[in-house]
């Protein structure tokens, strides 16, 4: 015991640094990772015996944050086959379906020299079709269950939002839409509720995909935020009894579109002072004035905001609390660029099989953090309209 305990904690002071805790963590999975490689090899570093299965290949380095901090791994790495950490793997689900999909292109003919680099990178030499084919049907399993779970409850906000990947069609490259649905219940929880894949945009590609999700025990929903789709929004009224609202975000880019740039800074300030209400029945009014005063120059914006005018600030007649996170889709942007940048180390997928495989994967690794977190909306406001908010407030403060 002695002599294991001593070369250790030499070892640890050693490495110097002022958080000892992250150090003896840091220290510890190191040494568990020696333990767990020297089994699986069958012997120690620089034992020679009959036994031995494989040789190490040096490390890669992984950061791997804790409560301490992010610790810095090096994982040992071997000349055949490939090892990872047992108690890595439950944030192993995005990359072990990103190396899938790497290894289904290489199989298929569909590689490049650099997806080789990368696939050697891995230390994942020397794999075989049947191997790759285990890897899929595990992290398919998972998938699946979690993209085909039912969905309990019921859940007031629902975004839709699409981003575009490509794929091997019969020879040629085409491009998939890839619809991510993410919602907040009447208990203010945020979960990523479906994923839909499809060659367009099309009412009859969101029509199937929300009955899917309607299929799947969805309901209650009250408001669904999206960029503006007339397929989209006819969708959503055939499915849902819910309002629409229009992202402000993208109708500000197509509402300055109209303008001259020389004119933008004042255009768009004119039309946030719709946003600066304190209710929804005085936005609607200021909207109006906004489009009067523009009418005669720029008759083309008044028209669209005459159009567009429910759409807009449809999030008005919900809890004010909301209203930051309800006017646009941006709450779901940074997932989107996630996926587009795992996506990119891709690059052309192989197949429709391995976009919802590797999608589907950072969305159940996004779900899982959500699911840690503190609630999106608090209890008590999830069941406060706008305008009642509002009276409440000001009953309170008279």
């Amino acid at each position: 015991m002695t002599d294991d305990t001593m070369p250790f904690l030499d070892a640890l002071l050693k490495r110097g640094g002022g958080d000892f805790m992250k150090d003896l963590a840091e220290e510890v999975l190191q040494r568990l990772m020696a333990y767990d490689i020297e089994g699986r090899i069958g012997a120690a570093r620089y034992e020679r015996n009959d036994e031995r299965t494989t040789q190490r290949n040096g490390y890669r380095e992984r950061a791997f944050d804790t409560r301490l901090g992010t610790l810095d791994l090096k994982i040992p790495k071997l000349r055949k086959g490939s090892y990872f950490p047992g108690f890595l793997e439950p944030r192993r689900t995005t990359e072990q379906a990103l190396v899938a999909v790497i290894q289904e292109a290489w199989i298929q003919g569909v590689s490049t020299r650099k997806v080789d680099d990368l696939v050697q990178a891995m230390g994942l030499s020397g794999i075989s079709k049947s191997q790759v084919s285990e890897l899929c049907k595990g992290i398919d399993a998972r998938v699946g269950s979690f993209l085909d779970r039912p969905i309990e409850g019921e859940w007031t906000y629902l975004w839709l939002d699409a981003t575009y990947l490509k794929v091997r069609e019969d020879g040629r490259i085409v491009s998939i839409a890839a619809l991510i649905a993410p919602g907040v219940n009447t208990d203010g929880r945020r979960e990523i509720l479906g994923l839909g894949l499809g060659p367009s945009e099309a009412a009859v590609f969101w029509l199937g995909f929300l009955r899917g999700l309607e299929k799947r025990g969805l309901k209650g929903v009250k408001l669904v935020i999206s960029d503006a789709h007339e397929g989209l929004k006819a969708a959503v009224a055939q499915v849902f009894k819910a309002s629409w609202q229009r992202c402000r975000v993208h109708f500000m880019r197509n509402a300055l579109a109209y303008v001259p740039k020389a004119q933008h800074q004042m255009v768009a300030a004119a039309i946030r002072t719709v946003f600066m209400q304190e209710t929804q029945a005085a936005a609607s009014k200021t909207w109006r004035q906004v489009a009067d005063k523009l009418r005669p120059r720029i008759p083309k914006l008044a028209a669209l905001m005459d159009d567009a005018e429910a759409d807009v600030i449809a999030f008005m007649a919900f809890s004010k609390t909301h209203w930051p996170k309800l006017h646009s889709t941006n709450p779901i942007e940074r997932l989107n660029k996630e996926v587009k940048r795992r996506a990119d180390v891709v690059g052309i997928f192989p197949n429709e099989a391995s976009i919802r495989r590797l999608v589907g994967a950072v969305l159940l690794e996004q779900n899982d953090e959500w699911q840690l977190q503190h609630r999106y909306m608090t209890l008590e406001t999830m069941t406060t309209r706008g305008e009642d908010q509002t009276v409440a407030i000001t009953h309170i403060a008279a």
